[in-house]
C-alpha cells in the first residue's frame, strides 16, 4: 500500500536459568531496515550478531562494550538475531578479551559455532542451538569473586564503589580494575556509569526526566545522559523517528 509505515518489529527471550548469568537476553529485530539511520548507545553488554541483508548475505559480527552514541548508517537489513552478553561471558563464554574491539565490532565467520542463514528463519530454533552451544562451552568451574561482583554490579544498577565491591567479593580494587581494563577496555568505575545511564532510560521513557538515580544534581544528570546518548533526557523521550533502538528496546518484557 502506497504511503504504508513499516515498523520494526522486534522480540525478546529471556536466557535459560542454567545461562542467565553469561546471557543477558536473545533479541530478534525485522524490518530493521526500516528505521533508516540510527544510533546505538551503551548498554553494557557484548553483542553476538547474526543478521541476513536484503540481498540475502549472512553476516555475523561480535561487538564490543559501547562508551559513546554511534551513528549507524541505514542498513538493509531484513532479519537481525543477537546473543546480547553480560560481561562474564568473556572469559568464560567467548574465551578471549574484548577489550580490542571497544567501541567497535569484528566480522566473524558466516560459520561461526556452526550457524547458518537457515536459523534466522526461525527464532526459538535460533535461541534452542545458542544456548546449547553455550552451555557447552561453559567449564565447570567459575570464579566465585567475579560471579558475586557482577551481581552486586547488576543488583544496585552499578550504583556501588569500587571499595565497597572489593570489601564484599575479597578481590583488591587494584586487581578488579586490572580485570576490567585487560578483558573489556574500561575500568569498573566507567563501566558503573553505563549500568546507572542504562537504568535512567527506563525513567526517561516513563518522562521523568529529572534523576531518579544518584547523580550530584540536574545538571550533572543532562551532562551524563548527553554523553552517552548524544541526546538530553528530553530528546530521549520523544525518541523522534525511533532512532534510538535500544532506548525501544530497553525493557523486557
Amino acid at each position: 500500500m502506497a504511503g504504508e509505515i513499516i515498523v520494526p518489529l522486534h522480540t525478546l527471550a529471556k536466557p535459560d536459568k542454567s545461562i542467565s548469568d553469561f546471557v543477558y537476553c536473545f533479541s530478534s529485530i525485522q524490518n530493521l531496515s526500516a528505521i533508516g539511520q540510527g544510533v546505538i548507545i551503551p548498554n553494557g553488554r557484548i553483542d553476538l550478531s547474526f543478521y541476513k541483508t536484503s540481498d540475502g548475505q549472512f553476516h555475523i559480527s561480535l561487538l564490543g562494550l559501547e562508551t559513546k552514541p554511534k551513528v549507524t548508517p541505514g542498513q538493509s537489513i531484513s532479519t537481525f538475531f543477537a546473543i546480547n552478553f553480560n560481561p562474564l561471558a568473556v572469559e568464560y563464554v567467548l574465551g578471549h578479551s574484548v577489550a580490542d574491539i571497544l567501541d567497535k565490532g569484528k566480522s566473524l565467520p558466516d560459520d561461526f559455532w556452526d550457524f547458518s542463514i537457515d536459523y534466522l528463519d526461525d527464532f526459538n530454533a535460533f535461541c534452542e542451538k545458542a544456548t546449547q552451544k553455550i552451555q557447552s562451552l561453559l567449564p565447570r568451574e567459575i570464579d566465585g569473586r567475579k560471579r558475586k561482583l557482577f551481581a552486586l554490579v547488576f543488583q544496585t544498577n552499578g550504583e556501588i564503589t569500587v571499595k565497597e565491591l572489593s570489601e564484599t567479593v575479597g578481590w583488591s580494587a587494584r586487581q578488579i580494575n586490572q580485570y576490567f581494563n585487560q578483558q573489556f577496555g574500561i575500568s569498573l568505575k566507567a563501566y558503573c556509569n553505563i549500568l546507572r545511564f542504562q537504568a535512567s532510560l527506563s525513567h526517561i521513557k516513563e518522562g521523568k526526566l529529572f534523576p531518579q538515580l544518584n547523580y550530584y544534581d540536574q545538571s550533572h544528570f543532562i551532562k551524563e545522559i548527553k554523553r552517552l546518548s548524544g541526546a538530553s533526557p528530553k530528546e530521549l523521550f520523544k525518541n523522534e523517528n525511533r532512532r534510538f533502538l535500544q532506548f525501544l528496546m530497553n525493557e523486557m518484557e
